[in-house]
Formats: structure tokens, sequence, C-alpha cells
């Protein structure tokens, strides 16, 4: 029997990949986005695959789902600063009213459910690097605090679904990602120094640019999911590439590939952005057995060819 996975935000750049994973392994996949920040683009070419079907709804409003369900991957959010600052109320509503709605449709058809948590549930850290059992040092009442918070209050809603029925979880903590797909205005460093680099603008850099990120491959980070997912660990667990570097030599790095000489500039660093930024993943390695393979510089390569296109 082919079984059905439920993947909300399907039509974003983590969803619609794992949207191609899933039809990949056999699959039946039921894709749903509302497209406040999901773009139709990105699974245009499943729009008349037999195992794929894809609904325009919204996840906070009353979402009901009649048909069988084995597995959700809850991946619906808006994640990119630019737009959880232009939609900070939407942003928490998801987090919270969506997700629980989500989570009663797994509770209905008794489906295991992997949620897309973040990094940025360890705020700006005081521990480095950051492993699972670190509270993390959030600001809630920032504007960064909608996002942080609506993650915070998704894994505290899961893990309650978990106690009081018993449900199936997973929960992936996902540190900074990038493939194709991304969308060129979401505000964050990659997109952003891509495409002021193709169209010979100045580099923005926050801050002196001293701070760290580390970058995941999308084919890396969609495998771990996949373990995850049928692993039996039911508590949070890191997904990210534990390769630190720093923002401007990540922009150096950038104008180097692009091949343009670009001027860095340097901005206020935003209130609460993050100083630090490195995943433990020794979990994710000895229980499932994972870790990121792709070369960032072979990783960038293939980004840059999506955002020449766009």
């Amino acid at each position: 029997m082919i079984k059905t996975v439920l993947i909300t935000g399907a039509a974003g750049f983590l969803g619609s990949h794992l949207c191609d994973l899933f039809i990949l392994k056999n699959y039946r996949v039921i894709g749903v986005d509302n497209l406040i920040t999901g773009d139709l683009r990105n699974l245009k070419h499943l729009k008349h695959h037999k195992r794929f079907k894809f609904i325009n709804d919204d996840i906070n409003d009353n979402f009901l789902i009649d048909e069988k369900i084995h597995f959700i991957l809850h991946f619906a959010s808006i994640a990119s600063p630019y737009f959880y600052l232009k939609f900070p109320l939407k942003t928490l509503k998801t987090g919270s009213v969506g997700t629980e709605n989500i989570l009663k449709i797994a509770l209905k058809n008794k489906a295991r459910i992997l949620i897309a948590s973040t990094s940025e549930v360890y705020g700006d850290p005081l521990e480095h690097p950051q492993n699972e059992d670190y509270f993390g040092n959030v600001n809630p009442i920032g504007e960064r605090s909608v996002y942080d918070e609506s993650k915070r209050f998704m894994e505290s809603i899961t893990m309650a679904y978990k106690r009081i029925y018993n449900l199936e979880v997973r929960i992936a903590r996902i540190f900074n990602t990038y493939g194709p797909r991304m969308k060129s205005n979401d505000g964050r460093a990659l997109p952003k120094f891509m495409t002021q680099a193709l169209s010979s603008k100045d580099i923005t850099v926050y801050g002196d640019g001293k701070q760290t990120r580390s970058f995941c491959y999308v084919d890396d980070l969609v495998d771990g999911i996949y373990k995850l997912l049928f692993s039996k660990h039911d508590h949070p667990i890191n997904l990210g590439n534990p390769e630190e570097i720093s923002v401007i030599e990540f922009a150096n790095e950038i104008i180097e590939l692009v091949g343009n000489k670009n001027k860095i500039i340097f901005k206020d660093l935003p209130e609460n952005d993050p100083l630090k930024r490195r995943p433990d993943i020794s979990k994710a390695m000895k229980i499932l057995n994972w870790k990121p393979f792709t070369n960032r510089k072979k990783g960038l390569i293939k980004t840059l060819e999506h955002f020449k296109k766009i």
C-alpha cells in the first residue's frame, strides 16, 4: 500500500524539496500552502504527477483533511526576517494555532508528525556550539521574538501532545540551510549577498561581520529530515552543518564566486541578531547516522545558478 505524507509549507524552499524527496521515495504527497511566502513555481514540475496533490489553504483557519494520512511534515512557517517582521501576528499564529490544527490531524490519523523547529530557539547563544540540552538566550519581546517564540511554542505544544496523547512526534532543529528555490528578497545573508553581487551592488554586512553562521546544503538537510522521521528519536535534534564561517568571510566567498568586484558596506547589527551559530550534531551522527557531505563551494555554485535564473 502506498502511504500518504502531508507536507505543510509545501511551496516553500524546504517544503518543495521535501515533496520531491517523498515522491522519489514512492509516497503519495499532499502539499498544503497558503502561498503567503511560498511559490507555486517550486512545485510546477509536480503539477500533473499522479501521486501529488496540492491544496491552497491556510492551516490557521480550521484546516481539515478527510483523507487518511500516515506521516506529517509540518514546515508551514514564515521563516525569513523580511517576512516575519512584515507579518508578525501571522508568524505567531502559524506556530501556535496552525501547529495545533496539524497536531489534531496527526492525532485523528494516528500519524507520525515531524515539526520543523529552528536554531533560533537558542537565540543569541551563551553556549557554543549549541547542543540540544541548551535552553537558549531569547528575548521574548524583541522584534525577532515573533519567529523565535513561535518555534519555541511549537516545540512545547508538540511535546505536550506526545505526553498527553502518546502521539508519535519528531522535532528537527534546523540551522541555516541554502540551495535552489530560495527567495531573493527574504532578508537572509545568502540570498541578499548573491542578489547584490549579481546586480553589481554593494554587499551589505551588518555589524562588523565577525558574527558566525553555519550553512547546510538543502540536499543534506532533507536527507537528515527523512532519517529523523523514520528514527525512534522523539526529542529535539540538531540538523545543520557544523562548519562555521564568519559573515564577512562568507560575503567575500560569494563575491569571488560571482566574479564582480563588489564593495562591502557595513550597517548596524539588528536587535538580538545572533553573534554565533554552530550546531553540535553529535546526536544526529550517533542516532541517525547522518552528517552533511556537500562541499560549501559546490553547494554555492548550484545555488548561484538558481539566482542567475531568477
